[in-house]
């Protein structure tokens, strides 16, 4: 059967696979990613390595720290910390990055790591960035980062797999942000939420990388796991380039990188050659589950917000309503590299920043700076009135100088706009590309000066494909799993029920609370009564995006240790669905169910004991209710290992 892009990729590197398995969206695998970044979050990685007993990194090369979030803080307690993770590093043979050469991704793709064709993870949202590069990258929690550390695998499922086909090509002064601003803020009904997203189409070819990593980093505020760009002739070249810079400019800033012959470990000529003639692209006739196009040509520069990716307008709107600005920002992973800074320095040449508007920027990486200073753009930014922070992240999540006051209106060149990560959650704050964030610091209000004039309505559409249901194979069982099994259904109707309505938030940080105490506060802010209703052995079935909201993982014990021996969804938040695999809990989607049971039992009642059982059977992937039966993804061997062994702490411990 044909294979999308992603997954190839999967199939390259996930391991234990029987020899004939071909891997396709909804599979549970065991993965052996390339590479692993942790950042300020190794300090929190560390005590779970230790604790799971593990002594040693089972591949050095493969793990990757960068310290880049809290670099601001200068503080004797976040030093010995950032000391302690240095020290780490250094003693276990792992590639690291101190503070100040800059943010963890743009590393990974400055330094090769984020090769394309490759799978590449971190302990971050934003690694969707990699996938500009062509590089399979996705977030992982920081339990899975221990478990690579000490085996160099954890688990994965491929997600479905969408295509979003980019046609046509942008006018002069459109960029890659106002495109991924427009696919967030056009296709706003969670569309791509938990999926996977490549991205295809002629339009493709007028995107400089640059762009391309921008509008992949950003497929993670639209709700995605991962957005990859095909390995063409725009990859080749930059990593051509990239080449020779690094020949020009030598290493800098990486223990444990040089391989002893001269040249770079990852980004060579010998490297680049192979990729050329060994290009992994998607077959042709791949299935993807939904199609979204999108014509380039309509797309103008945009702003989101205020504190949502799902709102969109105009600049040239905007710019009408005189929304005074308070400060600007010109940071972060997603638009802080040299092309960036130098549209925004285009903007602001000559000119002086408004005086009641601070603007801030920091480059991506020290290297990224030292071109920008080189080429000049950097000065011209300082003699406008600028005020530089260190190459790292900063107030895009909060942290250090310049965060949003009470009141307060920003306008940034980040990723991420929701409400109070800035600042002041009394404070509103919108996004958009370098060059109008600056024209509006100079303005003293959101403001862009677009030569093309022309308005055109934004052309997109959405095509949902119904997957052939090919004949399955039964799936192997392994010793100590249930095949099969049985239990009264209990149906949540809600959609998007969030953790603090599984686990309230006030129980969150009581580290005594017992596991039967846990089970007594279940769904206490869902419905009070649950507790009363369910009885051990139960199946719950949710509704879908099932788990939102924080990543407490009692959202999940909670349910297991109440006796609900699985939890069926239409889907599940994709943190969620991490934390109870990673603690031995199952969880299983099943859409069609779910909409039955709605169009049955309605939405009165919050909780409903319906008093027919559900069946199970893993052998052959299905679900039996009602005298109907649902197909389900296959259970694998990867994802049955965990349930029996209890989780992945107690695998890992198991695999050392």
């Amino acid at each position: 059967m044909p294979q999308t892009l992603i997954e190839k990729i999967a199939q390259k590197f996930a391991v234990g696979l029987d020899p004939k398995h071909e891997v396709h969206a909804g599979d549970y695998l065991s993965i052996k990613p390339a590479y692993v970044m942790t950042h300020d979050n190794t300090g929190a990685v560390i005590p779970k390595f230790k604790s799971i007993g593990a002594k040693k990194l089972f591949n050095p090369r493969q793990v990757v720290c960068t310290l880049d979030h809290n670099v601001q803080d200068t503080t004797e307690k976040n030093l010995e910390k950032y000391k302690k993770i240095e020290d780490f590093a250094k003693t276990m043979g792992a590639d690291f990055y101190p503070a100040g050469r800059g943010i963890g991704h743009q590393i990974m793709c400055e330094e090769g790591y984020a090769w394309p064709g490759t799978m590449v993870v971190a302990s971050d949202s934003h690694s969707n960035m990699y996938g500009g590069l062509g590089c399979l990258g996705t977030p992982i929690v920081r339990t899975d980062a221990a478990a690579i550390w000490a085996t160099g695998r954890t688990w994965w499922q491929v997600p479905p797999i969408a295509k979003v086909e980019l046609k046509g090509n942008l006018r002069h002064g459109v960029t890659g942000k106002d495109v991924i601003i427009a696919l967030c803020g056009y296709f706003n009904k969670d569309e791509v939420l938990n999926h996977a997203i490549e991205f295809a189409g002629d339009g493709i070819r007028y995107l400089t990388i640059d762009e391309r990593l921008a509008i992949a980093n950003m497929t993670t505020e639209w709700g995605a796991l991962a957005g990859v760009f095909p390995i063409d002739l725009a990859t080749i070249l930059w990593l051509k380039k990239r080449e020779r810079f690094i020949e020009h400019r030598g290493l800098e800033g990486v223990f444990s990188d040089e391989d002893g012959n001269g040249q770079h470990p990852r980004i060579n000529h010998k490297r680049i050659e192979e990729l050329e003639h060994n290009n992994l692209q998607a077959d042709t006739d791949a299935f993807y589950v939904k199609e979204l196009t999108i014509d380039l040509s309509a797309i103008e520069p945009f702003v989101s917000g205020p504190n949502t990716v799902k709102t969109y307008a105009a600049v040239s709107e905007l710019k009408e309503k005189n929304i005074k600005i308070n400060k600007a920002y010109l940071v972060s992973c997603v638009n802080s590299r040299v092309d960036d800074i130098a549209e925004a320095a285009a903007e602001v040449k000559g000119k002086q920043i408004a005086d009641h508007v601070k603007f801030y920027i920091a480059a991506a990486s020290s290297e990224v700076q030292k071109e920008a200073e080189r080429y000049g753009y950097w000065q011209s930014l300082l003699e406008a009135g600028a005020i530089p922070l260190p190459p790292g992240c900063g107030p895009c999540i909060g942290l250090g100088t310049g965060l949003l006051e009470d009141g307060e209106i920003g306008i940034s060149a980040t990723n991420r706009n929701f409400k109070g990560r800035m600042g002041s959650p009394n404070a509103q704050a919108y996004l958009a590309s370098p060059a109008v964030v600056a024209a509006s610091a100079v303005a003293g209000k959101i403001y862009f000066e677009w030569k093309n004039k022309e308005h055109r309505p934004i052309n997109g559409s959405i095509k949902i494909n119904e997957k052939k249901t090919d004949k399955k194979t039964a799936v192997k069982i392994i010793k100590g799993f249930k095949p099969v099994i049985e239990g009264e259904l209990i149906f949540c109707h809600q959609d998007n029920l969030n953790t603090d309505g599984i686990y309230p938030g006030k129980y969150t940080y009581n580290d005594d609370m017992t596991p039967q105490q846990q089970a007594e506060v279940v769904m206490e802010n869902y419905d009070p009564e649950f507790v009363k209703i369910t009885k051990s052995g139960d199946v719950l079935v949710g509704g879908f995006n099932f788990g939102t909201g924080s990543s407490r993982e009692q959202a999940a014990t909670a349910l297991k240790y109440k006796g609900i021996q699985l939890v069926v969804a239409g889907t599940f938040n994709e943190t969620y669905k991490r934390n109870a695999l990673n603690n031995g809990y199952l969880l299983i989607e099943c859409p069609q169910l779910v909409n039955d049971l709605t169009a049955k039992f309605g939405k009165d009642k919050l909780t409903v004991k319906t008093g027919m059982n559900v069946k199970i059977d893993f052998e052959n992937s299905s679900l039996a209710f009602n005298d109907k039966t649902y197909s389900l993804d296959p259970v694998g061997e990867a994802a049955q290992e965990l349930i029996v062994t209890g989780g992945l702490e107690e695998w890992v411990k198991k695999n050392l």
